[in-house]
């Protein structure tokens, strides 16, 4: 990439920007939140799950062509779309002049020209001339745009990411997706749980209130501080003073009652109240945790009433039981269940693409492999066949 030289152009000059075949209003048509019949993805001027908001129907005549872009016009956000899709208002589809927009090299494209446009804010509005004027680089080689070059440290980049996946997930337990007997019959039962409600004071003791440490005498270091607020989990700092550590496998609860669980040893201040779960199996404590939330983040906490430790004490909790007492077996089958759910999408793409590589490896292709579409893949069948090699040990399981 140092080396990499590279030329300006317009998005005008390797787009044409089309208005849609057909402007769909969000409150004149259903938006279904899964692919029926007859339906195409409906393409809006969010920022975020590739602009799109659920599927709506529409006639063949009414959507747009694939191997495309969107671009939204006040938010400013560029999307490629790999099939036919309808849009919202304010929404221009940008069609290629080229003959090379692929969903791998699209995705350098999408990242140049948002990096221009990034400045753009809310309330600024574009028309047609201001879209195609936008400038953006690309890298080229003899003045030529070098969509090879593009697509090979796309694909490097996502191989190096899916590997760091692979082995996150396996080294947290979480490359086996698929549900236990007990974790689907524990679902399928939920309904028929008995619950009772149990004084936190009584089930862990006396809970701890964290010590104020002033922003200007916080010394840099590595102790997660914890304060009120959702932002980054309530971890404000990160600190090196001397200052009281509680233990991991913990609940904080901050002074508007938000409740959160702590894998990990961390200081608080004096708007934090911390429930002392340590002594239990990680997942019933993320359940206690969930059950003191519900409890506790009802709106009755706020700037003008602050939740304090005193507060956790008094607390009642509802819990599944089981002989009268709290079920905690039950509890720790829930999560692990809940968990599975959570992360299965993200496990079946990760298991999906690392397959991907891992097949072009073990099948030893010469340099330069191609997909079907022709596409080069990779730029070199040794690097491919390491990776197969490391595959073995952290290969995802969920089969």
């Amino acid at each position: 990439m140092e080396n990499v030289e590279w030329g300006e152009y317009q998005i005008g000059d390797l787009f044409e920007i089309h208005s849609s075949n057909r402007i769909f209003h969000a409150n004149n048509v259903i938006i279904y939140p899964n692919r029926v019949e007859n339906s195409y993805e409906y393409i809006v001027r969010a920022t975020t799950n590739n602009g799109q908001r659920g599927y709506i129907k529409a006639s063949e005549s009414e959507v747009n062509d694939g191997n495309c872009l969107s671009f939204a016009q006040d938010t400013f956000k560029v999307f490629y779309h790999k099939n036919k899709f309808a849009t919202g208002n304010k929404v221009k589809v940008l069609k290629p002049k080229f003959d090379f927009l692929t969903p791998i090299n699209a995705k350098f494209i999408i990242a140049t020209i948002n990096h221009s446009i990034e400045r753009l804010s809310w309330g600024t509005g574009s028309d047609v001339k201001m879209i195609k004027s936008i400038k953006f680089k690309l890298p080229v080689k003899n003045n030529k745009i070098r969509f090879e070059f593009m697509e090979n440290l796309v694909n490097k980049l996502e191989e190096e990411k899916i590997k760091k996946l692979c082995i996150y997930l396996k080294q947290n337990g979480l490359d086996n997706f698929q549900l236990k007997n007990k974790e689907q019959q524990v679902l399928e039962d939920y309904d028929k749980l008995k619950w009772k409600k149990f004084n936190l004071k009584e089930l862990f003791g006396e809970s701890t209130r964290g010590k104020r440490l002033k922003s200007e005498d916080r010394i840099p270091g590595n102790l997660p501080f914890v304060t009120a607020g959702e932002e980054d989990e309530g971890v404000s700092d990160f600190i090196g003073n001397n200052v009281k550590i509680f233990s991991k496998n913990t609940t904080t609860i901050d002074m508007f009652g938000s409740a959160k669980y702590r894998n990990y040893e961390y200081g608080g201040d004096d708007h934090v109240a911390i429930v002392h779960t340590e002594n239990l199996p990680m997942n019933v404590a993320i359940f206690v945790t969930s059950a003191i939330h519900k409890s506790s983040h009802n709106g009755q906490f706020n700037y003008g009433r602050n939740f304090y430790a005193k507060d956790a004490d008094e607390l009642n909790i509802l819990l599944p039981i089981k002989d009268g007492k709290p079920d905690f077996n039950t509890m720790e089958t829930i999560i692990s269940a809940i968990q599975k759910l959570v992360i299965k999408d993200v496990g079946l793409y990760a298991r999906d693409k690392y397959k991907e590589i891992y097949t072009y490896g073990k099948e030893n292709k010469i340099d330069n492999v191609k997909d079907v579409d022709g596409h080069v893949k990779y730029e070199n069948s040794n690097k491919l066949n390491m990776v197969a090699e490391e595959g073995k040990d952290y290969k995802l399981e969920g089969e």
